[in-house]
């Protein structure tokens, strides 16, 4: 049996990447903006900073544009 807390990484990756591939479309630095902003307004303050923490440690298999907004997100002290 595996443990909730090991698959959520996992997780967030693919829920992060489905959101950008959303905004992917947008012209300029629509697509980070866009994607930070959804993560901001929807997503609970402890996945954002599972997620800033996550790319602290390297982020493997988050999309550069994913990246982008969390980086945005990590200095704007989610």
């Amino acid at each position: 049996m595996s443990s909730p807390d090991k698959d959520r990484p996992e997780k967030l990756i693919y829920m992060a990447n489905q959101i950008g591939k959303f905004f992917v479309t947008q012209p300029g630095n629509g697509a980070v903006d866009g994607i930070s902003t959804h993560i901001k307004k929807f997503w609970d303050p402890r996945m954002r900073k599972e997620i800033v923490a996550y790319l602290d440690h390297g982020g493997e298999g988050l999309d550069p544009p994913v990246k982008q907004a969390i980086e945005t997100l990590r200095a704007g002290s989610t």
